[in-house]
């Protein structure tokens, strides 16, 4: 398969991974059933941080250290909610989790158009001026805010 292929494939499945997340996270601020919505952004995160380590890169990149970061949230997120089944403190847990991982495939989808649409890029073009900055901060606030609201609101049926 060639970069660009493999290119695509791994950005769809980041693009699904993020529709879904924010579906589940939707979810459960109507504790709403999440289950099959659930898996599906499970799966698809976790292929998204896997992916990510299959392109041809030298050496360590922030994009390799977030998906590691992301594949241990992901781990933790996986025994909450099919190792604990969300009881007791691990259902805080499972919220917390889940939208950690979104939060991050969300911050590299940033990060991203950042570096590969001319528009963005001629703002932040080492991803290290402020217009980047600003825009990872609010969106680091909104993550927060949702996944207080989402831990406060998704209460499961048993």
């Amino acid at each position: 398969m060639s970069v660009e292929t493999f290119t695509f494939v791994h950005v769809v499945i980041s693009l699904v991974g993020i529709m879904t997340g924010f579906i589940v996270v939707a979810l459960m601020l109507q504790s709403a059933p999440i289950a099959g919505w659930n898996a599906f952004f499970l799966i698809s995160t976790i292929l998204t941080s896997v992916t990510g380590y299959f392109f041809p890169i030298k050496g360590l990149t922030p994009g390799l250290v977030v998906g590691a970061i992301s594949l241990v949230i992901l781990a933790v997120a996986l025994y909450a909610i099919y190792g604990k089944k969300l009881v007791g403190p691990w259902r805080k847990v499972y919220v917390a989790t889940a939208v950690a991982a979104l939060y991050l495939n969300f911050f590299v989808a940033i990060a991203q158009s950042f570096n590969k649409f001319a528009y963005l890029n001629k703002f932040a073009p080492t991803g290290s001026e402020p217009p980047f900055a600003v825009a990872q901060g609010i969106v680091l606030i909104g993550f927060i805010i949702l996944g207080i609201a989402a831990v406060r609101r998704y209460r499961p049926v048993d």
